[in-house]
């Protein structure tokens, strides 16, 4: 449970990092992409470790 917690909180950060930059530097084409990506892998931790969260609640 506490891997979850975890998993969560950097997955919740790293999107939000991700986005903070891609909107920051938003008029760089290759910078769009890479931040992109990063948040697109971020949203992806996030929601894979809050559904095994709750899988573990439940």
């Amino acid at each position: 449970m506490v891997v979850s917690i975890i998993g969560v909180i950097i997955g919740a950060l790293i999107a939000a990092f991700g986005l903070y930059y891609l909107v920051k530097e938003w008029k760089d084409p290759e910078s769009k992409k890479i931040y992109g990506i990063i948040s697109g892998i971020g949203g992806v931790i996030f929601i894979a470790m809050l559904i095994k969260l709750l899988v573990e609640l439940l």
